[in-house]
Order: structure tokens, then sequence, then C-alpha cells
């Protein structure tokens, strides 16, 4: 049994004696299943969710209650709910459960999982989608990543996307951006300085009345020239090489397509290593197909939603619809890009049947290649205000996967952007779902 963990006023994390450990799907308390619960992961962060109160499983009465106060050695305090972040790799298949008796301001833009104690360890409910351990924290060390910075730019110090990465590295603590700097694995490239949608849940961009977004967006407009002096070198030097438009520092990518075009085209009259990707919103078919044509490998289409409505409210686009997206999955596909979804994941809402026979008929009219899961970054109760009240039975996030691989055992399930040299490979089937 997992038991309800609470902190204090002061942020100290304590584990109830007897009350066992609840979470929940989309607006409703359930139960946090033992398959459900694993270790948590070397990376994993606490933190609390203000002005909550923490629901738990009452054994002695059999029910769910909010507990708006725990007494601890001889005294009694108000106590506020707990969540995880997990590490990148690890899909939550459960929210904290959690209860709000007053109005409160949006919480951070934080995945917010379902966390517990089991007697000898904290417990969170998720479970391993990707086995790549491209995060794990032994991989970075500021001792090694700062003088690589430093000698970076003083090749290139006019070069705007270099010194916004170093930003991204040293204050967001970026590992995309460490990564450009440490010579490996994926080197991201933020271009856009706009957007056509406007996301609730933005990182980059949020208006004064809503939580604060994560990172500040660029302000720059890069040259072709600019993409090049930086994806170039990283390509035609580094094993299994993945250049990327479109980060969480950024816009979309697709509003700067005439830029790169003529980025993509020089890049790869240089050399043909490496491969060249777009993480994008997809909202403009003929962009993609342009790109795809000037020498894009692949692309990484996100959306919170197969199901228009929910889709739409969430990112609010500006100028195009749920079809288009669609539209640029098909192209994409068409044209022999390696085709990705990036799917922004919350429970009770995207393990939903309408939603996974919407997922499976996409994957059947398109051939997709892979679904990244993402735990999608936002307050949950925002969340549940913004999309259309879901319907339906929920089967859960562990058989929503089972499903997938059952219908489509071909389809990669994942985290992290493959190079070319993955293409076809499903590194997902080493994992147990």
């Amino acid at each position: 049994m997992a038991y309800l963990i609470v902190a204090d006023p002061k942020g100290q994390i304590l584990d109830h004696p007897s009350l066992g450990m609840a979470g929940r799907s989309g607006p409703d308390v359930v139960e946090a299943p033992a398959e459900d619960l694993i270790r948590i992961p070397e990376g994993t962060k606490l933190f609390t969710m203000p002005g909550s109160q923490p629901n738990a499983w009452d054994g002695r009465r059999r029910q769910f209650r909010a507990v708006p106060r725990v007494r601890v050695g001889g005294r009694s305090f108000a106590c506020a709910t707990v969540a995880a972040f997990l590490p990148p790799g690890y899909t939550r298949t459960l929210l904290p459960a959690a209860s709000y008796p007053t109005s409160q301001p949006p919480l951070p833009l934080w995945p917010y999982t379902a966390v517990g104690w089991d007697g000898e360890a904290f417990v969170a409910a998720a479970l391993r989608t990707d086995p790549m351990d491209h995060s794990a924290a032994h991989h970075y060390d500021d001792r090694e990543l700062l003088p690589l910075i430093e000698e970076r730019l003083n090749r290139s110090p006019a070069n705007p996307i270099l010194r916004q990465l170093a930003r991204c590295a040293t204050q967001y603590h970026c590992l995309a951006a460490k990564n450009l700097f440490l010579g490996r694995w994926e080197a991201p490239l933020p271009v856009a300085n706009a957007c056509n949608s406007a996301c609730v849940g933005c990182i980059s961009w949020q208006p004064s009345t809503a939580a604060p977004a994560s990172h500040e967006r660029i302000r720059y407009a890069p040259s072709a020239q600019d993409i090049v002096d930086v994806a170039l070198p990283f390509l035609s030097s580094v094993p299994e090489a993945i250049a990327s438009f479109g980060q969480g520092c950024e816009g979309e990518p697709l509003l700067q397509a005439e830029i790169l075009v003529e980025a993509l085209r020089l890049i790869r009259a240089a050399t043909d290593r490496g491969t060249l990707n777009c993480n994008t919103n997809g909202s403009l078919p003929g962009r993609v197909e342009q790109m795809a044509r000037a020498g894009l490998d692949s692309i990484r289409i996100s959306l919170n939603s197969v199901l228009g409505p929910t889709y739409t409210a969430y990112y609010q686009p500006r100028y195009y619809r749920w079809e288009d997206v669609r539209e640029s999955i098909r192209r994409a596909k068409a044209l022999g890009l390696y085709t990705t979804i990036n799917y922004l994941v919350f429970p009770g809402v995207t393990d939903r049947e309408e939603e996974l026979e919407a997922l499976l008929e996409l994957i059947r009219e398109t051939g997709l290649d892979m679904i990244q899961m993402r735990n999608l970054s936002i307050d949950p109760e925002l969340y549940l205000r913004t999309v259309p009240s879901p319907a339906g039975k929920c089967v859960g996030i562990r058989m929503l996967l089972r499903t997938i691989r059952r219908e489509f055992p071909r389809v990669e399930i994942g985290y992290f952007n493959r190079p070319k040299d993955l293409f076809g490979t499903c590194l997902c089937e080493t994992l147990v779902f």
C-alpha cells in the first residue's frame, strides 16, 4: 500500500500513517493501483500545490476524503498537496488528488504527477516510455559545460542562436541547449519569435493574468547563415546527430519557413550527415512540404488531442484549423519524412475511449511512425476548465499504450527524437507497459 504524503507550511514533506495515496483521472478522484506505481527515478522533483488540500483514501471509512489538516508529533497544521515532476522518458498515469476550497491563481506550468510513500521510498503514478537515458543526471556536469560554452561563444560571439542557447543552458538549465555545447545527441535551433497559436499552457509566452511562462520567448530573427553556422559543425562531427527547429523558448518555426528552407538547402549542399528535424504545431501544410523538399528528414507535430474541439480549446489556433494539422501529418508521411506526434498527455482526457479511437484512426490513416508521450505542463484545474468535459469510459494510460502496441506494433513509442540511423527501429519493444 502507498500512503498519502503532505507538505507542512514550511514545505517539509511528511507521510500519513494510515491514509492511502489517491490520484486523479481528469476530474475524478481514484485509487492508485499498485501496477501504476514506480519508485521515483533519479532526477524527480517534489513540490507543493499551494492553496490545495490533498485527497486520500480512508480505508476505515471506505471513501475518499479531503485532508485539510493533519496532526503529527503533537502538532496540528494545515497541509498542502505534494506533486512529482518526473524526468523525461516517464509518462504519468494519474494527476495528484487535490481539491481547492477557495479560488486560487493558476499554478506554474509543470507536469503535476500523483506521488506517495510505500513505507520505504517515494512512489509516483507513472511508467517508463523511453529506454533512452539522455536526461540522466550523470550525463551533466556544469564544471565541464561552462568552459565549452565560453569557447564556443568566443568563436562566434555575434551569433544570436548561440547566445540564446548559452542563456538556456545556464539560466534555464535546458538539457537540449547543454547538449549542443557538449557535442552530442540533439542540438536545438530556436528560430521563431512569433506564433500562430495561443496555447493555454504555452511555456514561452503568457498574459500577465496567467501563470508565468517557464521561458522568455526569443526576440531575434536569425538569418539562414546564423542557422548554418550552428547546425553544420554539429551535424558534421557528432555521431547520430540531430539538429532541431522548434524549441520551448520560441514560437512556431513554420512562420520562418523561407529562412529555414534556405538554411536546409545550404546544410544539405555541404553534408548529408545527421538528421534535420522540425518540432512544430503543423499548422501550415504547404510550408511543411517546402521544408521536406529542401532537405528536412523528420518532423514532430505537437497536439494535445486528435479530437478537433479539444485541440482547438487548448491551442486556440490563429488562421488555421485542426484539419490543417492532420493534413501536415499526411503530407509529411507522403513526402518520406519520419513523422512523429508530440502527444501532450493529461490522464483522464488523453486516455478516454473516444480519444483512443480517434488516435488509432489517425495512425491508420496517415501511417505515422512514432508517438512521443509528453506530460502536459499545466495547472490541472485550468486544463479541465479549458477543454470540453471528458465523456465516456477512461481506459487508463497503460491500456492506451498497450492498445497502440497491439494494433500497430511497428509504431515507435517514446519521448526523445530519433536520429535517422534509428528510423524504423522500435526501442519501445524493450519496455513493459
